[in-house]
């Protein structure tokens, strides 16, 4: 029985370990963003008050005009070239997520089929079909994780795309 509640415990170990990885992956990522909207904030900021002070030394309405247009320009360029890059650190945090989920299900699953037969095989009157029942119910669920990995990839490409798209139009305008 040792033996057992020393496999259970090496499984919820390796697990606090995963949860642990995807938890650092979130922290930092957010961390990233934040810093690139501070960054952002900050130089809107500066922007808008050098825009405000070239606007009042303006000596026509003409002038005044041309410089708003000017300063929403390089606002809308500098937010859709924010937006890419949120994009880009989202799609690089997902994918990370899904290879460390997917690495976690095919380890993780393969432990505890193992530990499930051990356990299993120490129960009297035990069923084959329990075991049996047990291992296609974890195959599905990966394959029902595969599916929403292919989706997800699916999205943020899209996403991304969009984006792209998006900053090119403001580049031309």
């Amino acid at each position: 029985m040792a033996g057992k509640t020393e496999q259970f415990s090496e499984l919820h170990r390796k697990n606090m370990e995963a949860a642990m990885r995807l938890a650092q992956l979130s922290i930092e990522n957010s961390q990233r963003i934040m810093a690139l909207q501070s960054e952002l904030a900050r130089e809107m900021f500066q922007s808008g008050v050098e825009a405000a002070k070239a606007q009042s030394g303006a000596s026509d309405p003409q002038t005044m005009m041309q410089l708003r247009t000017q300063y929403a320009q390089e606002t809308t360029q500098r937010m859709v070239a924010a937006a890419q890059q949120i994009a880009e650190i989202s799609n690089a945090a997902r994918a990370e997520f899904s290879r460390l989920v997917t690495e976690q299900l095919a380890s993780g699953s393969q432990d505890m089929t193992e530990s499930l037969q051990t356990f299993m095989k120490s129960l009297p009157g035990q069923t084959p079909n329990m075991m049996e029942s047990f291992q296609q119910a974890i195959a599905t669920a990966n394959q029902a994780f595969e599916q929403i990995a292919k989706a997800s990839t699916s999205a943020m490409g899209s996403v991304g795309e969009t984006v792209k798209k998006a900053a090119a139009g403001a580049k031309r305008k």
